[in-house]
């Protein structure tokens, strides 16, 4: 008798379990915005930390910094994509739900899979989007797929080379003040003019000069590295 009742037992209620699943959803996004704001956080004491560098003209150690600001930018345009993914899941469930009172049970929904497949895809979100998956596609919302989310986040892991041009506008951006320390920069964001050589021979006197300030970036390297991650 037991086991029958087991069998029969209801199925969960699509209404709580859209309740469910969009406070996880909004925990995640709070998650997000927490680490959007760590991230920022350490970006201004890097500010700081390159105009010490320009000020003193240690371009190589400046220079290293705004590839290191470059990359958070673009990890913090990474996670506002991601939010805004995680917002639009929470609709369309929503919209799921609805429907589902009319015709008695959860319809699939081809923009709720297309937008998990992007999340899976990212590599801070897929260890939290697997888990996920498996309970609405249990329920229905989508169907079951076999993807290639391990190696979609090695490859998306993969940090496109900064040019040179962006490195000097950041430099620009957050040491302009220091322009006296910074022509060969400055000229460089002004005229678009290459002068390579008088780069390299900065850099290579900026390395010499700035030995014991190595433990310093490489702290900071490591503190953004952590709060990217």
């Amino acid at each position: 008798m037991n086991k029958v009742k087991s069998l029969l037992k209801p199925k969960p209620n699509p209404s709580e379990q859209l309740r469910d699943w969009q406070r996880r959803l909004r925990q995640e996004c709070r998650n997000l915005e927490r680490q959007i704001r760590d991230i920022q956080k350490e970006e201004k004491a890097v500010h700081k930390s390159i105009r010490e560098a320009a000020k003193r003209n240690d371009m190589g150690t400046a220079k290293a910094l705004a590839k290191e600001i470059l990359m958070s930018r673009k990890a913090v345009n990474r996670l506002h994509e991601n939010k805004a993914q995680l917002n639009s899941i929470s609709m369309h469930l929503g919209e799921s739900v609805a429907l589902a009172r009319t015709v008695g049970h959860l319809s699939k929904s081809a923009e709720v899979m297309k937008l998990v497949n992007n999340l899976m895809k990212a590599p801070e979100m897929a260890a939290t989007m697997q888990e996920f998956t498996k309970e609405i596609t249990k329920a229905g919302v989508i169907e079951e797929f076999v993807n290639d989310a391990v190696d979609s986040a090695l490859d998306s892991e993969d940090i496109e080379e900064e040019t040179e041009e962006e490195v000097e506008k950041v430099l620009s951006e957050i040491a302009g003040e220091t322009a006296a320390q910074l022509p060969e920069a400055v000229r460089k964001e002004r005229t678009k003019v290459a002068a390579q050589g008088a780069g390299a021979s900065q850099d290579e006197e900026a390395i010499a000069e700035g030995a014991d300030d190595e433990e310093e970036l490489e702290e900071l390297r490591a503190r953004l590295a952590q709060v990217r991650s």
